[in-house]
Protein backbone atom coordinates (compact mmCIF):
# COMPACT_ATOMS: atom_id res chain seq x y z
CA UNK A 1 0.00 0.00 0.00
CA UNK A 2 0.98 3.67 -0.67
CA UNK A 3 1.24 5.55 2.23
CA UNK A 4 -0.92 9.10 1.11
CA UNK A 5 -1.38 10.53 4.65
CA UNK A 6 2.17 10.12 5.80
CA UNK A 7 3.63 13.93 6.66
CA UNK A 8 5.13 15.26 3.94
CA UNK A 9 6.36 18.86 3.36
CA UNK A 10 4.90 19.48 -0.25
CA UNK A 11 5.80 23.13 -0.41
CA UNK A 12 9.23 22.02 -1.73
CA UNK A 13 7.53 20.08 -4.24
CA UNK A 14 5.49 22.54 -5.47
CA UNK A 15 7.61 24.96 -7.87
CA UNK A 16 8.57 21.67 -9.67
CA UNK A 17 4.77 20.99 -9.78
CA UNK A 18 4.27 24.49 -11.50
CA UNK A 19 6.98 23.79 -14.02
CA UNK A 20 5.26 20.67 -15.08
CA UNK A 21 1.79 22.25 -14.98
CA UNK A 22 -0.35 21.41 -18.14
CA UNK A 23 2.31 18.31 -19.07
CA UNK A 24 0.63 14.83 -19.60
CA UNK A 25 1.81 11.41 -18.96
CA UNK A 26 5.03 11.88 -21.32
CA UNK A 27 6.88 14.43 -18.29
CA UNK A 28 6.09 11.47 -15.64
CA UNK A 29 9.93 10.29 -15.94
CA UNK A 30 11.46 13.81 -15.42
CA UNK A 31 9.21 14.41 -12.95
CA UNK A 32 9.90 11.68 -10.87
CA UNK A 33 13.78 12.34 -11.29
CA UNK A 34 12.78 15.62 -9.72
CA UNK A 35 11.15 14.84 -7.26
CA UNK A 36 13.18 12.54 -5.69
CA UNK A 37 16.22 14.36 -5.94
CA UNK A 38 13.75 16.69 -3.45
CA UNK A 39 12.66 14.32 -1.13
CA UNK A 40 15.65 11.33 -1.52
CA UNK A 41 12.59 8.94 -2.43
CA UNK A 42 8.76 9.05 -3.86
CA UNK A 43 6.42 9.25 -0.80
CA UNK A 44 2.88 8.61 -1.35
CA UNK A 45 2.19 12.13 -1.10
CA UNK A 46 4.62 13.18 -3.65
CA UNK A 47 2.97 10.18 -6.11
CA UNK A 48 -0.56 11.36 -5.47
CA UNK A 49 0.72 15.11 -6.12
CA UNK A 50 2.22 14.25 -9.20
CA UNK A 51 -0.68 12.40 -10.20
CA UNK A 52 -2.50 15.07 -9.88
CA UNK A 53 -0.65 17.49 -11.90
CA UNK A 54 -0.07 15.15 -14.95
CA UNK A 55 -3.87 13.78 -15.02
CA UNK A 56 -2.53 10.13 -14.14
CA UNK A 57 -3.88 7.69 -11.66
CA UNK A 58 -2.40 7.13 -8.53
CA UNK A 59 -1.72 3.43 -9.65
CA UNK A 60 -0.11 3.62 -12.65
CA UNK A 61 2.62 6.42 -10.93
CA UNK A 62 2.93 3.63 -8.66
CA UNK A 63 3.53 0.79 -11.25
CA UNK A 64 6.11 2.82 -13.03
CA UNK A 65 7.85 3.29 -10.04
CA UNK A 66 7.75 -0.22 -8.87
CA UNK A 67 9.22 -0.92 -12.37
CA UNK A 68 12.12 1.08 -11.91
CA UNK A 69 14.99 0.26 -10.09
CA UNK A 70 16.56 3.51 -9.69
CA UNK A 71 12.73 4.97 -8.07
CA UNK A 72 12.66 4.52 -4.54
CA UNK A 73 9.08 4.06 -2.88
CA UNK A 74 10.52 4.13 0.85
CA UNK A 75 12.68 6.06 3.06
CA UNK A 76 16.63 5.32 2.03
CA UNK A 77 19.76 7.74 2.07
CA UNK A 78 20.29 10.54 -0.08
CA UNK A 79 23.59 8.99 -0.83
CA UNK A 80 23.20 5.58 -2.59
CA UNK A 81 26.09 3.56 -3.61
CA UNK A 82 25.71 1.36 -6.11
CA UNK A 83 28.60 -1.26 -6.80
CA UNK A 84 28.86 -3.85 -9.89
CA UNK A 85 28.41 -7.70 -9.58
CA UNK A 86 28.52 -8.74 -13.23
CA UNK A 87 31.21 -10.91 -14.75
CA UNK A 88 33.84 -8.32 -15.34
CA UNK A 89 33.68 -6.99 -12.57
CA UNK A 90 33.58 -10.10 -10.87
CA UNK A 91 36.81 -11.73 -12.85
CA UNK A 92 38.56 -8.25 -11.19
CA UNK A 93 37.66 -8.92 -7.64
CA UNK A 94 34.22 -7.34 -7.01
CA UNK A 95 33.09 -9.25 -4.24
CA UNK A 96 36.27 -8.45 -2.14
CA UNK A 97 35.64 -4.37 -3.18
CA UNK A 98 31.92 -5.07 -1.91
CA UNK A 99 32.86 -7.40 1.60
CA UNK A 100 35.40 -4.37 2.08
CA UNK A 101 33.02 -1.97 1.67
CA UNK A 102 30.47 -3.79 3.29
CA UNK A 103 32.91 -4.09 6.36
CA UNK A 104 33.68 -0.94 6.67
CA UNK A 105 29.75 0.49 6.53
CA UNK A 106 28.73 -2.03 9.04
CA UNK A 107 25.66 -2.50 5.94
CA UNK A 108 24.84 -5.42 3.37
CA UNK A 109 22.78 -5.14 0.01
CA UNK A 110 20.13 -2.94 0.45
CA UNK A 111 20.35 -1.71 3.69
CA UNK A 112 20.85 2.20 5.31
CA UNK A 113 24.01 2.81 8.14
CA UNK A 114 22.77 3.87 10.90
CA UNK A 115 23.03 7.32 10.35
CA UNK A 116 20.55 7.24 7.87
CA UNK A 117 23.29 9.00 5.38
CA UNK A 118 24.44 5.71 3.11
CA UNK A 119 22.67 3.24 1.28
CA UNK A 120 24.47 0.54 -0.93
CA UNK A 121 23.27 -1.69 -3.48
CA UNK A 122 24.92 -4.37 -5.12
CA UNK A 123 23.85 -3.84 -9.40
CA UNK A 124 23.73 -5.39 -12.85
CA UNK A 125 26.49 -3.88 -15.02
CA UNK A 126 27.13 0.14 -14.44
CA UNK A 127 28.70 -0.26 -17.75
CA UNK A 128 32.10 0.56 -16.90
CA UNK A 129 34.09 -2.80 -17.49
CA UNK A 130 37.15 -1.70 -18.80
CA UNK A 131 37.51 -0.50 -15.17
CA UNK A 132 36.62 -3.26 -13.52
CA UNK A 133 35.53 -3.41 -10.57
CA UNK A 134 33.57 -0.34 -10.57
CA UNK A 135 31.27 1.67 -8.20
CA UNK A 136 29.02 4.45 -8.55
CA UNK A 137 28.82 6.74 -5.69
CA UNK A 138 25.91 9.22 -6.32
CA UNK A 139 26.55 10.75 -9.53
CA UNK A 140 30.61 10.14 -9.54
CA UNK A 141 32.28 6.66 -11.21
CA UNK A 142 34.86 5.16 -9.88
CA UNK A 143 36.67 2.16 -11.08
CA UNK A 144 40.03 0.30 -10.67
CA UNK A 145 38.87 -0.46 -6.96
CA UNK A 146 40.60 -2.76 -4.60
CA UNK A 147 39.63 -3.62 -0.79
CA UNK A 148 42.79 -1.62 -0.04
CA UNK A 149 41.08 1.70 -1.80
CA UNK A 150 37.98 1.14 -0.16
CA UNK A 151 38.76 4.11 2.46
CA UNK A 152 39.91 6.59 -0.48
CA UNK A 153 36.38 5.60 -2.39
CA UNK A 154 34.34 6.39 0.62
CA UNK A 155 35.67 9.56 1.26
CA UNK A 156 36.05 10.59 -2.09
CA UNK A 157 39.39 10.97 -2.94
CA UNK A 158 39.91 7.95 -5.05
CA UNK A 159 40.17 9.11 -9.03
CA UNK A 160 36.90 9.23 -10.81
CA UNK A 161 36.73 6.52 -13.51
CA UNK A 162 37.52 7.68 -17.36
CA UNK A 163 37.36 5.99 -20.59
CA UNK A 164 40.13 4.99 -22.62
CA UNK A 165 40.35 4.84 -26.28
CA UNK A 166 42.63 2.96 -28.20
CA UNK A 167 42.45 1.97 -31.96
CA UNK A 168 43.81 3.13 -35.49
CA UNK A 169 42.64 4.81 -37.39
CA UNK A 170 40.23 7.03 -34.69
CA UNK A 171 36.86 8.06 -36.85
CA UNK A 172 34.64 7.87 -34.68
CA UNK A 173 36.84 8.25 -31.23
CA UNK A 174 38.79 10.81 -33.18
CA UNK A 175 38.19 13.84 -30.29
CA UNK A 176 37.76 11.32 -27.00
CA UNK A 177 40.30 12.26 -24.91
CA UNK A 178 41.75 15.33 -26.99
CA UNK A 179 38.31 17.86 -27.17
CA UNK A 180 36.37 19.46 -23.93
CA UNK A 181 33.30 17.95 -23.84
CA UNK A 182 32.19 20.73 -22.36
CA UNK A 183 32.98 23.14 -24.82
CA UNK A 184 31.07 23.88 -28.44
CA UNK A 185 33.72 26.01 -29.06
CA UNK A 186 36.47 23.10 -29.10
CA UNK A 187 34.39 20.93 -30.50
CA UNK A 188 34.09 23.18 -33.68
CA UNK A 189 38.24 23.92 -33.46
CA UNK A 190 37.94 19.64 -33.98
CA UNK A 191 36.29 19.77 -37.01
CA UNK A 192 32.47 19.52 -35.31
CA UNK A 193 29.42 20.56 -36.87
CA UNK A 194 31.85 20.25 -40.10
CA UNK A 195 29.76 17.01 -40.70
CA UNK A 196 25.95 19.06 -40.82
CA UNK A 197 26.96 21.42 -42.88
CA UNK A 198 27.99 18.65 -45.59
CA UNK A 199 24.50 17.42 -44.88
CA UNK A 200 22.84 20.06 -45.35
CA UNK A 201 24.66 20.92 -48.66
CA UNK A 202 23.93 17.18 -49.89
CA UNK A 203 20.05 17.47 -49.02
CA UNK A 204 18.07 14.34 -47.44
CA UNK A 205 17.60 12.19 -50.45
CA UNK A 206 21.72 12.04 -51.40
CA UNK A 207 22.37 11.98 -47.27
CA UNK A 208 20.29 8.92 -47.18
CA UNK A 209 21.50 7.49 -50.29
CA UNK A 210 25.20 7.73 -48.43
CA UNK A 211 23.92 6.24 -45.47
CA UNK A 212 23.27 3.51 -47.85
CA UNK A 213 26.35 3.42 -49.73
CA UNK A 214 28.29 3.58 -45.96
CA UNK A 215 26.86 0.15 -45.35
CA UNK A 216 26.30 1.37 -41.45
CA UNK A 217 24.24 -1.08 -40.02
CA UNK A 218 22.67 -0.66 -36.31
CA UNK A 219 25.47 -0.85 -33.51
CA UNK A 220 23.52 -1.51 -30.60
CA UNK A 221 23.09 -5.25 -32.02
CA UNK A 222 20.54 -5.02 -34.66
CA UNK A 223 22.23 -4.86 -37.41
CA UNK A 224 19.22 -2.73 -38.98
CA UNK A 225 20.63 -1.07 -42.36
CA UNK A 226 20.76 2.42 -41.40
CA UNK A 227 19.83 4.27 -44.56
CA UNK A 228 16.83 1.72 -44.64
CA UNK A 229 15.57 2.83 -41.73
CA UNK A 230 15.89 6.62 -42.51
CA UNK A 231 14.33 6.53 -46.03
CA UNK A 232 11.27 4.08 -44.25
CA UNK A 233 10.84 6.67 -41.97
CA UNK A 234 11.07 10.00 -44.27
CA UNK A 235 8.59 8.14 -46.57
CA UNK A 236 5.88 7.29 -43.89
CA UNK A 237 2.59 9.79 -43.63
CA UNK A 238 3.30 12.62 -40.87
CA UNK A 239 4.59 16.21 -40.90
CA UNK A 240 7.94 16.71 -39.58
CA UNK A 241 6.09 17.89 -36.44
CA UNK A 242 5.01 14.23 -35.99
CA UNK A 243 8.27 12.57 -36.71
CA UNK A 244 10.84 11.93 -33.77
CA UNK A 245 14.72 10.73 -33.78
CA UNK A 246 15.09 8.68 -31.01
CA UNK A 247 18.75 8.08 -29.89
CA UNK A 248 19.17 4.54 -27.73
CA UNK A 249 21.72 5.46 -25.30
CA UNK A 250 20.13 3.05 -22.49
CA UNK A 251 23.65 0.90 -23.02
CA UNK A 252 23.09 -1.51 -19.75
CA UNK A 253 24.62 -5.22 -20.92
CA UNK A 254 27.42 -6.88 -19.04
CA UNK A 255 30.25 -6.17 -21.50
CA UNK A 256 28.86 -2.86 -23.20
CA UNK A 257 30.19 0.39 -22.65
CA UNK A 258 31.40 1.80 -26.05
CA UNK A 259 28.67 4.57 -26.10
CA UNK A 260 29.47 5.59 -22.80
CA UNK A 261 33.07 6.65 -24.21
CA UNK A 262 30.78 8.77 -26.67
CA UNK A 263 28.44 10.21 -24.56
CA UNK A 264 30.91 11.44 -21.68
CA UNK A 265 33.93 12.24 -23.73
CA UNK A 266 32.47 13.71 -26.96
CA UNK A 267 28.71 14.68 -26.53
CA UNK A 268 28.45 17.52 -29.07
CA UNK A 269 29.33 14.73 -31.65
CA UNK A 270 26.20 12.77 -30.64
CA UNK A 271 24.23 16.03 -30.78
CA UNK A 272 25.38 16.74 -33.81
CA UNK A 273 24.90 13.30 -35.52
CA UNK A 274 21.20 13.73 -33.94
CA UNK A 275 20.81 16.62 -36.25
CA UNK A 276 22.47 14.77 -39.28
CA UNK A 277 19.25 12.12 -38.62
CA UNK A 278 16.76 14.76 -38.79
CA UNK A 279 17.49 16.29 -41.95
CA UNK A 280 17.50 12.97 -43.24
CA UNK A 281 14.10 11.67 -42.32
CA UNK A 282 12.30 15.51 -41.80
CA UNK A 283 11.96 15.05 -37.91
CA UNK A 284 11.01 18.06 -35.76
CA UNK A 285 11.91 15.96 -32.82
CA UNK A 286 15.00 14.26 -31.08
CA UNK A 287 14.89 12.77 -27.95
CA UNK A 288 18.69 10.75 -26.58
CA UNK A 289 17.56 8.59 -23.60
CA UNK A 290 20.20 7.52 -21.45
CA UNK A 291 20.42 5.06 -18.52
CA UNK A 292 20.20 6.11 -15.36
CA UNK A 293 23.43 4.91 -14.40
CA UNK A 294 25.32 7.24 -16.43
CA UNK A 295 24.73 10.14 -14.66
CA UNK A 296 28.12 12.34 -16.06
CA UNK A 297 26.74 11.49 -19.59
CA UNK A 298 23.49 13.11 -18.80
CA UNK A 299 25.04 16.37 -17.82
CA UNK A 300 27.11 16.44 -20.38
CA UNK A 301 24.87 15.68 -22.69
CA UNK A 302 22.53 18.43 -21.27
CA UNK A 303 25.20 20.93 -21.21
CA UNK A 304 26.17 20.19 -25.07
CA UNK A 305 22.23 20.54 -25.90
CA UNK A 306 22.31 23.85 -24.35
CA UNK A 307 25.15 25.30 -25.98
CA UNK A 308 24.20 23.98 -29.40
CA UNK A 309 20.94 25.27 -29.05
CA UNK A 310 21.95 28.90 -27.96
CA UNK A 311 24.81 28.93 -30.80
CA UNK A 312 21.89 28.15 -33.41
CA UNK A 313 22.26 24.28 -34.25
CA UNK A 314 19.07 23.49 -32.59
CA UNK A 315 15.94 25.03 -33.10
CA UNK A 316 14.29 26.85 -36.13
CA UNK A 317 16.01 27.57 -39.80
CA UNK A 318 19.02 25.23 -38.49
CA UNK A 319 22.15 27.01 -40.44
CA UNK A 320 20.06 29.13 -42.21
CA UNK A 321 17.96 26.40 -44.11
CA UNK A 322 14.07 27.50 -44.20
CA UNK A 323 12.31 25.15 -42.65
CA UNK A 324 14.91 23.10 -41.04
CA UNK A 325 13.89 22.81 -37.44
CA UNK A 326 14.61 20.33 -34.76
CA UNK A 327 15.36 20.08 -31.42
CA UNK A 328 16.43 17.58 -28.65
CA UNK A 329 15.21 16.64 -25.49
CA UNK A 330 17.78 14.32 -22.92
CA UNK A 331 15.65 11.53 -20.95
CA UNK A 332 17.01 10.06 -18.08
CA UNK A 333 15.96 6.31 -17.30
CA UNK A 334 15.83 4.96 -14.23
CA UNK A 335 17.52 1.47 -14.37
CA UNK A 336 15.77 -1.43 -16.72
CA UNK A 337 17.70 -2.98 -18.93
CA UNK A 338 14.23 -3.57 -21.00
CA UNK A 339 14.07 -0.08 -21.55
CA UNK A 340 17.29 -0.96 -24.69
CA UNK A 341 14.55 -2.57 -26.28
CA UNK A 342 13.41 0.28 -28.79
CA UNK A 343 9.30 -0.32 -28.31
CA UNK A 344 9.79 -0.53 -24.45
CA UNK A 345 12.24 2.66 -24.70
CA UNK A 346 9.04 4.33 -26.49
CA UNK A 347 6.84 3.07 -23.34
CA UNK A 348 9.23 4.69 -21.21
CA UNK A 349 9.45 7.85 -22.64
CA UNK A 350 5.89 8.08 -23.01
CA UNK A 351 5.74 7.74 -19.05
CA UNK A 352 4.79 4.06 -19.22
CA UNK A 353 6.62 0.67 -17.69
CA UNK A 354 9.30 -0.11 -20.15
CA UNK A 355 7.43 -3.12 -21.56
CA UNK A 356 7.84 -4.25 -25.61
CA UNK A 357 5.21 -3.53 -28.00
CA UNK A 358 4.24 -6.61 -30.52
CA UNK A 359 5.59 -5.79 -33.70
CA UNK A 360 4.50 -5.29 -36.18
CA UNK A 361 3.82 -2.27 -36.93
CA UNK A 362 7.02 -1.23 -36.89
CA UNK A 363 8.82 2.40 -35.37
CA UNK A 364 9.21 3.28 -39.12
CA UNK A 365 5.33 3.87 -38.86
CA UNK A 366 4.43 3.85 -35.41
CA UNK A 367 6.89 4.53 -33.15
CA UNK A 368 7.26 7.04 -30.32
CA UNK A 369 3.68 8.65 -29.37
CA UNK A 370 2.41 6.27 -32.21
CA UNK A 371 4.35 8.25 -34.89
CA UNK A 372 7.31 7.81 -37.29
CA UNK A 373 10.64 6.98 -35.46
CA UNK A 374 14.09 6.53 -36.25
CA UNK A 375 15.41 4.77 -33.15
CA UNK A 376 19.20 4.61 -33.56
CA UNK A 377 22.25 3.68 -31.42
CA UNK A 378 24.56 6.12 -30.33
CA UNK A 379 27.81 5.29 -31.85
CA UNK A 380 25.54 3.90 -35.24
CA UNK A 381 24.80 7.75 -35.72
CA UNK A 382 28.25 9.12 -34.87
CA UNK A 383 29.55 6.35 -37.24
CA UNK A 384 27.67 8.68 -40.08
CA UNK A 385 29.62 11.71 -39.12
CA UNK A 386 32.92 9.94 -40.15
CA UNK A 387 31.64 9.10 -43.46
CA UNK A 388 30.89 12.61 -43.79
CA UNK A 389 33.62 14.00 -42.80
CA UNK A 390 36.35 11.28 -44.12
CA UNK A 391 34.45 10.80 -47.15
CA UNK A 392 32.65 7.87 -48.58
CA UNK A 393 35.57 6.19 -50.50
CA UNK A 394 38.18 6.58 -47.60
CA UNK A 395 35.34 5.11 -45.23
CA UNK A 396 35.13 2.17 -48.15
CA UNK A 397 38.68 1.78 -48.36
CA UNK A 398 39.07 0.20 -45.13
CA UNK A 399 36.83 -3.27 -43.60
CA UNK A 400 35.70 -5.23 -46.04
CA UNK A 401 33.51 -5.29 -49.26
CA UNK A 402 30.54 -6.29 -46.71
CA UNK A 403 31.26 -4.48 -43.67
CA UNK A 404 32.99 -1.40 -44.95
CA UNK A 405 34.48 1.38 -42.86
CA UNK A 406 35.41 1.01 -38.60
CA UNK A 407 33.73 -0.38 -35.99
CA UNK A 408 33.61 0.02 -31.66
CA UNK A 409 34.37 -3.29 -29.92
CA UNK A 410 34.30 -3.38 -26.10
CA UNK A 411 37.02 -5.23 -24.88
CA UNK A 412 37.42 -6.11 -21.06
CA UNK A 413 38.03 -9.37 -18.82
CA UNK A 414 41.27 -10.61 -18.57
CA UNK A 415 43.42 -8.87 -21.13
CA UNK A 416 46.49 -6.09 -20.43
CA UNK A 417 44.44 -3.21 -21.58
CA UNK A 418 40.81 -3.24 -21.70
CA UNK A 419 38.81 -0.07 -23.51
CA UNK A 420 36.95 0.59 -26.05
CA UNK A 421 38.95 -0.17 -29.40
CA UNK A 422 37.88 1.06 -33.24
CA UNK A 423 40.08 -0.95 -35.58
CA UNK A 424 38.85 -1.64 -39.35
CA UNK A 425 36.40 -4.46 -40.10
CA UNK A 426 38.37 -7.60 -40.88
CA UNK A 427 41.05 -7.91 -37.87
CA UNK A 428 40.51 -10.98 -36.03
CA UNK A 429 39.35 -12.05 -32.28
CA UNK A 430 42.94 -12.89 -31.72
CA UNK A 431 44.29 -9.62 -33.44
CA UNK A 432 42.13 -7.39 -31.03
CA UNK A 433 43.34 -9.54 -28.18
CA UNK A 434 46.59 -9.16 -29.19
CA UNK A 435 46.21 -5.01 -29.75
CA UNK A 436 45.27 -5.20 -25.81
CA UNK A 437 48.62 -6.59 -24.94
CA UNK A 438 47.06 -10.01 -24.74
CA UNK A 439 46.38 -12.33 -21.13
CA UNK A 440 48.14 -10.63 -18.17
CA UNK A 441 50.65 -13.38 -16.70
CA UNK A 442 51.22 -15.25 -19.80
CA UNK A 443 48.29 -17.67 -18.91
CA UNK A 444 45.85 -19.07 -21.65
CA UNK A 445 42.94 -18.39 -22.84
CA UNK A 446 39.82 -20.34 -22.04
CA UNK A 447 36.70 -18.96 -23.34
CA UNK A 448 35.75 -15.51 -25.06
CA UNK A 449 32.15 -13.98 -24.88
CA UNK A 450 31.49 -12.37 -28.01
CA UNK A 451 28.27 -9.77 -28.86
CA UNK A 452 27.89 -9.14 -24.76
CA UNK A 453 25.50 -11.06 -22.22
CA UNK A 454 23.24 -12.28 -25.17
CA UNK A 455 26.19 -13.41 -27.23
CA UNK A 456 27.92 -16.26 -27.59
CA UNK A 457 31.21 -17.73 -26.16
CA UNK A 458 33.96 -18.71 -28.89
CA UNK A 459 37.16 -21.20 -27.71
CA UNK A 460 40.57 -20.63 -28.61
CA UNK A 461 40.55 -22.64 -31.90
CA UNK A 462 38.16 -19.89 -33.10
CA UNK A 463 40.17 -17.13 -32.85
CA UNK A 464 41.24 -16.43 -35.97
CA UNK A 465 37.67 -15.41 -37.05
CA UNK A 466 37.15 -11.82 -38.72
CA UNK A 467 35.69 -10.08 -37.17
CA UNK A 468 32.79 -8.53 -39.84
CA UNK A 469 29.21 -9.37 -40.14
CA UNK A 470 29.59 -11.88 -42.94
CA UNK A 471 32.11 -13.70 -41.09
CA UNK A 472 29.99 -13.65 -37.48
CA UNK A 473 26.48 -14.79 -39.99
CA UNK A 474 28.22 -18.04 -41.25
CA UNK A 475 29.37 -18.80 -37.75
CA UNK A 476 26.47 -17.92 -35.74
CA UNK A 477 28.97 -15.72 -33.74
CA UNK A 478 26.98 -12.32 -33.18
CA UNK A 479 29.23 -9.09 -32.89
CA UNK A 480 25.69 -7.44 -30.91
CA UNK A 481 27.07 -4.31 -29.52
CA UNK A 482 30.88 -5.04 -30.05
CA UNK A 483 31.46 -6.87 -26.45
CA UNK A 484 34.82 -9.25 -26.79
CA UNK A 485 35.12 -9.95 -23.00
CA UNK A 486 38.14 -12.59 -22.13
CA UNK A 487 38.19 -15.55 -19.65
CA UNK A 488 41.55 -16.79 -18.84
CA UNK A 489 42.14 -20.77 -17.83
CA UNK A 490 41.65 -19.46 -14.15
CA UNK A 491 37.94 -18.26 -14.70
CA UNK A 492 35.19 -20.47 -13.14
CA UNK A 493 33.10 -20.21 -16.49
CA UNK A 494 30.04 -21.90 -14.14
CA UNK A 495 30.02 -18.73 -12.06
CA UNK A 496 30.05 -16.92 -14.91
CA UNK A 497 27.16 -18.82 -16.89
CA UNK A 498 25.42 -18.18 -13.08
CA UNK A 499 26.00 -14.58 -13.29
CA UNK A 500 24.89 -13.77 -16.77
CA UNK A 501 21.63 -16.19 -16.02
CA UNK A 502 21.11 -13.87 -12.56
CA UNK A 503 21.28 -10.65 -15.26
CA UNK A 504 18.93 -11.92 -16.79
CA UNK A 505 16.35 -13.10 -14.45
CA UNK A 506 16.67 -9.91 -12.53
CA UNK A 507 16.11 -7.87 -16.13
CA UNK A 508 13.66 -9.79 -17.31
CA UNK A 509 10.09 -7.54 -17.51
CA UNK A 510 7.26 -9.86 -16.76
CA UNK A 511 5.33 -8.84 -19.91
CA UNK A 512 5.85 -13.04 -21.02
CA UNK A 513 6.08 -15.95 -19.40
CA UNK A 514 8.64 -17.96 -21.75
CA UNK A 515 10.98 -14.94 -20.05
CA UNK A 516 9.89 -14.58 -17.07
CA UNK A 517 10.01 -17.99 -16.16
CA UNK A 518 12.34 -19.07 -18.36
CA UNK A 519 15.08 -17.03 -17.21
CA UNK A 520 14.03 -17.36 -13.56
CA UNK A 521 14.74 -21.38 -14.10
CA UNK A 522 17.53 -21.26 -15.42
CA UNK A 523 19.24 -18.73 -13.01
CA UNK A 524 18.24 -21.32 -10.68
CA UNK A 525 20.38 -24.56 -12.48
CA UNK A 526 23.17 -21.94 -12.66
CA UNK A 527 23.29 -21.52 -8.87
CA UNK A 528 23.01 -24.73 -7.91
CA UNK A 529 25.56 -26.28 -9.95
CA UNK A 530 27.79 -23.34 -9.47
CA UNK A 531 26.97 -22.97 -5.23
CA UNK A 532 24.88 -25.76 -4.09
CA UNK A 533 26.10 -29.21 -4.90
CA UNK A 534 26.82 -28.93 -8.94
CA UNK A 535 24.82 -30.69 -11.60
CA UNK A 536 21.88 -33.04 -11.98
CA UNK A 537 21.89 -35.65 -14.17
CA UNK A 538 18.62 -33.95 -16.40
CA UNK A 539 20.34 -30.18 -16.15
CA UNK A 540 21.79 -30.18 -19.72
CA UNK A 541 18.65 -30.96 -21.03
CA UNK A 542 16.46 -28.67 -18.98
CA UNK A 543 18.89 -25.71 -19.70
CA UNK A 544 18.90 -26.74 -23.55
CA UNK A 545 14.54 -26.98 -23.25
CA UNK A 546 14.58 -23.94 -21.21
CA UNK A 547 16.89 -22.03 -23.87
CA UNK A 548 14.96 -22.88 -26.79
CA UNK A 549 11.70 -22.01 -25.47
CA UNK A 550 12.62 -18.50 -24.29
CA UNK A 551 14.51 -18.08 -27.49
CA UNK A 552 11.38 -19.20 -30.16
CA UNK A 553 8.34 -17.98 -28.05
CA UNK A 554 9.74 -14.95 -26.34
CA UNK A 555 7.80 -11.40 -27.07
CA UNK A 556 11.24 -9.38 -27.63
CA UNK A 557 14.86 -9.56 -28.06
CA UNK A 558 15.76 -9.96 -24.39
CA UNK A 559 13.97 -13.39 -24.02
CA UNK A 560 14.94 -14.28 -27.15
CA UNK A 561 18.99 -13.97 -26.28
CA UNK A 562 18.40 -14.37 -22.84
CA UNK A 563 19.90 -17.99 -22.95
CA UNK A 564 22.08 -17.45 -25.96
CA UNK A 565 25.59 -18.20 -23.90
CA UNK A 566 24.35 -20.13 -21.65
CA UNK A 567 23.57 -22.37 -25.03
CA UNK A 568 26.81 -21.69 -26.72
CA UNK A 569 28.84 -22.62 -23.53
CA UNK A 570 26.79 -25.87 -23.54
CA UNK A 571 27.85 -26.13 -26.85
CA UNK A 572 31.50 -25.88 -26.66
CA UNK A 573 31.79 -27.48 -23.00
CA UNK A 574 28.88 -29.84 -22.45
CA UNK A 575 30.97 -30.95 -19.21
CA UNK A 576 29.79 -27.57 -17.28
CA UNK A 577 26.30 -29.22 -16.44
CA UNK A 578 27.51 -32.86 -16.16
Amino acid sequence: MIDTTASIDLSQLEPVLTKYNGRRREALLPLLHEAQAIYGWLPGAVQEAIGKTLRVPLADIHGVVEFYSMFYSEPTARRVIRVCEDPACSLANAQGVMAAIEAKLGIHHGETSADGLVTLEHVPCLGMCELAPVALDGERPFGHLTPNTIDDFLNGTHPEAAAQPYGEPMWTLARVGKVDPGSLDDYQTHGGYQALAKAVAMGPDALIELADKSGILGRGGAMFPLGRKWFFTRGAAGKPSQKHIVVNADESEPGTFKDRCLLEEDPFAVVEATTVAALAVGAENGWIFVRGEYPRAVSRLREAVRQARDAGYLGRNILGQEGFNFDIEVRVGAGAYICGEETALFEAIEGKRGFPRIKPPFPTTHGLFGQPTSINNVETLVAVLSVLTQGLEAWQAIGTAKSPGSKLFCLSGHVAKPGVYEIPFGKTIRELIEMAGGVPGGKAIQAVLMGGAAGAFVKPDELDMPLTYEDARSRNIPLGSGVVMVFDETADLRQTLYELSRFFAHESCGKCFPCQLGSQRQMEIWDRIAHNGGAKATDKQVLLDVGFTMTETSLCGLGQTAASAVLTALQRWPELAE
